[in-house]
């Protein structure tokens, strides 16, 4: 809102700063400064009315250390964030853009799966919360709509580079100059350590004739339901312990606005030599406000929390994570930039699948960790939690700047 109206008064009064807000990079600036400061503020208030509304977590005894003082502790703490998101978003990014669109709708639509799933939990007394089957609906439902709009939406295209060799035919050089086929609508995506890294889904799908690409949305879509399920309950994973969930996810978050910024520029992703995505660089704006928010809310969620996230906050800070990597074309970068993500499903699937599989053979069920997700074997094992998150961070940086080298890594 804030951005329409210092256009009007640019182009009608041509008012002092007003042109600042034409900027991406100020925009962005003034959006995780802004979210912080909601989160922060803000936060506070929202953690007392919580807990004036006993929204306090039930802890299981799982024994494991110091687990029972965290009883009634507030939960449904994800509020924070996607009010410090959202309201940001609202006042300094263009909003006809449809990939700003797009994450607000995931934004509203994760986020109201989550509440009612805490909400069930604490107001029902129902512990199991919303069914598993009406999660899955709900993110396969988000699936659909982002999926839809990725194929559909006239808005959202690329532009492939064309550049030409000495006799005419096109051909692609290191040394060339860059010029750029008018953008079109496409499936393409960006598959890491290979030369040629742009891959277009259409081709799974070449063998159904010569009007193909008119169904390639039979592939695609189910690819993105996939992507969206499993970040996002990986995100669900992860918030197991105090900080674990928003500092993972702020970092992976900064290392996605870096990606859009670059990607929607056609100055960086020339000089990257990586695909250029018009309209992009706007999600900027949201990445950055929601990288305020999830750091404003790590300062009450840090070790000893203050307040919890819940399902509101972990569905959908995984739902944004997978919607972004999509709209940007590097969703197969996202078991590299998540990989904390994905050893925490990866850990529960193998508990699980080996516990059934010796009980079946042996009569008695075995684990391979001493407890799932992953981060509670390491508590199990005596590490502090504070330590556990430390390094889990640090893992998730290292992976961050493995998942930038791979850009040039081909």
């Amino acid at each position: 809102m804030l951005y329409y109206l210092f256009e009007y008064l640019e182009e009608q009064f041509q008012f002092p700063g007003a042109s600042l807000f034409g900027f991406l990079t100020f925009r962005a600036a003034m959006a995780i400064i802004l979210s912080l400061l909601i989160s922060t503020i803000f936060g506070k208030r929202i953690i007392r009315f919580l807990q004036k509304q006993q929204v306090g977590e039930t802890i299981r005894d799982l024994g494991l250390e110091g687990q029972v003082e965290k009883a009634g502790t507030p939960t449904m703490g994800g509020i924070i964030i996607i009010l410090a998101t959202l309201i940001p978003v609202l006042l300094l990014a263009r909003l006809e853009n449809i990939y700003i669109i797009l994450l607000i709708i995931t934004t509203l639509w994760m986020g109201t799966i989550g509440f009612i799933d805490d909400y069930i939990k604490k107001f029902k007394n129902d512990k199991a919360g919303l069914a598993g089957k009406h999660k899955i609906v709900g993110q396969v439902g988000l699936g659909i709509i982002v999926g839809a709009t990725m194929f559909l939406h006239p808005d959202i295209t690329v532009k492939r580079e064309k550049l030409s060799a000495i006799d005419g035919t096109e051909l692609v050089t290191q040394n060339s100059a860059r010029e750029f086929y008018p953008e079109e609508k496409t499936l393409l995506t960006t598959i890491p350590f290979v030369k040629q890294n742009e891959f277009n889904y259409e081709r799974l799908i070449a063998w159904a004739g010569k009007d193909y690409k008119s169904y390639a949305w039979l592939i695609f879509i189910p690819i993105v339901i996939f992507i969206i399920t499993a970040v996002s309950n990986g995100a669900n994973l992860t918030d197991g312990i105090d900080g674990l969930a928003a500092g993972t996810s702020a970092i992976v978050a900064l290392t996605l606005a870096i990606f859009a910024w670059v990607s929607g520029n056609v100055v960086f992703s020339d000089y990257l030599n990586i695909m250029y995505i018009p309209n992009t660089g706007e999600m900027t704006i949201f990445i950055t406000a929601f990288v305020g928010a999830l750091i404003g809310f790590l300062w009450y969620n840090a070790y000893p929390a203050q307040v919890f996230m819940g399902d509101t906050g972990s569905l959908t800070i995984g739902g944004l994570i997978a919607v972004i990597a999509i709209a940007i074309r590097k969703e197969w970068l996202i078991p590299i930039l998540c990989g904390i993500f994905l050893m925490e499903n990866i850990s529960v699937v193998m508990q699980v699948g080996w516990f059934k599989y010796t009980k079946k053979k042996f009569g008695r069920g075995r684990r391979i960790f001493k407890m799932s997700p992953l981060h509670h074997h390491y508590q199990i094992k005596g590490f502090h939690e504070s330590k556990i998150v430390t390094r889990f961070w640090i893992i998730g940086i290292v992976l961050a700047v493995i998942t930038i080298v791979t850009l040039k890594i081909r």
